[in-house]
């Protein structure tokens, strides 16, 4: 198997995951992001996709908004949503914007489909202006590893929920069928190596959220494992600054 692209799936990202569809980025992920952009007059949404962080951020906050994405159809469907936010073809590791030139970073669900991590988070600290704030979403690296999955026991009775994990520690670079010949490639960290880049690249960590799946998704759980799988968040936000007065 060839190592996936954006390109090839994109249509399925924007059907799946957009204008509405998905009800972890509709009840949680965006207006988690506006809690924490409020205030911020000048926002990069690094791996936009088509965009809908970044619309939505334009048109409720009314900030001055670039999307970045490496992938030319994600961002020409960005623009073709229109909606407010200037949209830029361009990697996570090399942005091609000025040094300190924004209030905030979102950086949602792209880190884990990075090789050079470090390098990122550079950019991030770069760009963000002393008193900036960046935004990561994670898939949960500890519970979202490679070969963790829902697992209903019938061999026991009664029946046995639980969540199995996969391998933590090791880094792992996986491709996942996300749906049938749809093929995503994941790289997995421990939550130290984010926590730890971030130091790295001068950003302090100033809140942690772990918030449980919202209840549109938990809509679509069978009553036997609906309760685990509140219990069970699958996202990670990770909240840091760039500190004032450091270069």
């Amino acid at each position: 198997m060839h190592a996936p692209t954006w390109d090839e799936h994109a249509d399925w990202w924007q059907r799946e995951f957009t204008d509405g569809a998905d009800p972890e980025y509709v009840e949680q992920i965006i207006p988690l992001a506006l809690r924490h952009l409020e205030g911020r007059r000048r926002v990069i949404d690094i791996g936009t996709g088509e965009g809908q962080i970044a619309r939505a951020t334009a048109s409720v906050l009314g900030a001055d908004v670039i999307g970045i994405d490496p992938t030319s159809s994600q961002i020409a469907e960005a623009r073709r949503r229109a909606g407010g936010p200037e949209y830029l073809v361009a990697g996570a590791d090399a942005l091609p914007v000025d040094d300190e030139s924004f209030d905030a970073a979102v950086v949602c669900l792209v880190f884990e489909h990075v090789d050079d991590l470090a390098s990122s988070i550079h950019e991030v600290a770069r760009v963000l202006r002393p008193g900036g704030r960046l935004l990561l979403f994670l898939n949960h690296p500890l519970l979202q590893t490679p070969g963790s999955a829902l697992i209903i026991d019938h061999m026991v009775e009664p029946a046995e929920t639980y969540w199995r994990l996969g391998p933590y520690l090791p880094g792992a670079v996986s491709v996942e069928e996300v749906q049938k010949d749809v093929f995503v490639r994941f790289v997995h960290r421990p939550l130290s190596h984010y926590l730890n880049g971030l130091v790295d690249a001068g950003l302090m960590l100033t809140r942690m959220e772990e918030p449980s799946p919202p209840p549109g998704f938990l809509a679509k759980s069978g009553d036997a494992e609906r309760d685990l799988v509140a219990a069970t968040p699958r996202l990670l936000l990770l909240v840091a600054e760039k500190p004032i007065g450091v270069p």
